[in-house]
């Protein structure tokens, strides 16, 4: 009996692994900037935007946001960039700091208790 293929991080129901996502506007509020810097933040992989559900739009998941910083969440943008570097688009990237798959805990929860240099490791060694 083989083992079931694992879901390709591009299949990932971001809906559902995603537990709250905001619109470009309620971003850009949050952080004190315009929508149009939201738009070029997610250019710059400071910020990752994906469609959650269809028909709904691109949306930024909320836990990459620190509302008391009023930044995306310390050390996202550094491996959005080693993500996307290796080839990871916007979605892949999303399901990839949502899954619990090589770390103790999900990459996104260690970026948010400050924990993020082991999450950026394997972020690197998986881009490469």
């Amino acid at each position: 009996m083989s083992e079931p293929t694992p879901v390709r991080l591009a299949d990932q129901d971001l809906a559902a692994l995603v537990p709250a996502w905001l619109t470009w506007a309620q971003v850009a509020e949050r952080l004190g900037v315009t929508v149009a810097k939201v738009r070029t933040m997610i250019r710059d992989h400071e910020l990752a935007a994906a469609v959650p559900v269809p028909g709904t739009g691109q949306q930024v998941p909320a836990d990459f946001v620190d509302d008391v910083e009023k930044l995306p969440v310390k050390g996202l943008p550094g491996i959005l960039t080693v993500l996307h570097d290796g080839g990871y688009d916007d979605r892949e990237s999303i399901a990839w700091l949502f899954l619990d798959l090589d770390l103790p805990g999900r990459p996104i929860d260690a970026l948010r208790e400050n924990r993020g240099s082991e999450a950026k490791r394997r972020a690197q060694a998986m881009a490469f």
